[in-house]
Formats: structure tokens, C-alpha cells, sequence
């Protein structure tokens, strides 16, 4: 059975951004979406139609969410929880 998946938050030196620390490799290689429609990535496209997020950056373990200015982390951040929990649990 696999471990149980673990989520870190944690605020970086942009208050628009925070990084998301799984114990689960999320990509290979360093990946930037932009777009729902145009990302190959499910849990990406869950990620990208909340309401505030501008973008995502995922590699090796974490993504790093950028929103945009005038959304709340309050709000969006157990949302972001939410879909990773259901991508990788």
C-alpha cells in the first residue's frame, strides 16, 4: 500500500506565490501551464479553473501556484489541497 500523501504548503518571497511540497514525484521535468484547456495534466487543469490562479509551475516534488492579485490564499489554498489530494492520493 502506498504511503499516505502528504501536503506542505508554504509562502515564498512573492506574496502571489506558495509552493506545494507532496511526497509523490509530480513531473520529471520542470513544467510551467498557463491554460486549463491547453495542459495534458488532469490535476493541472483542476489546479488552473479555481477561480484566482494564474499559473503553475510543477517539478520533481513540488508546484509552486502563482494567483493573481487580487485573489485570497485563504480561499484558494484548500481548493489547491483538495485537488492534489485527489490526484495523488
Amino acid at each position: 500500500m502506498a504511503e499516505p500523501l502528504t501536503i506542505q504548503a508554504q509562502g515564498t518571497p512573492n506574496p502571489n506565490a506558495a509552493k506545494f511540497t507532496l511526497n509523490r514525484v509530480i513531473a520529471a521535468q520542470g513544467t510551467t501551464y498557463r491554460d486549463a484547456a491547453a495542459a495534458e495534466a488532469a490535476w493541472a487543469k483542476g489546479l488552473l479553473i479555481i477561480p484566482g490562479v494564474a499559473q503553475i509551475f510543477a517539478v520533481n516534488n513540488f508546484i509552486s501556484v502563482t494567483k493573481r492579485p487580487e485573489a485570497d490564499w485563504n480561499q484558494i489554498g484548500p481548493q489547491i489541497e483538495a485537488v492534489l489530494q485527489q490526484a495523488f492520493a
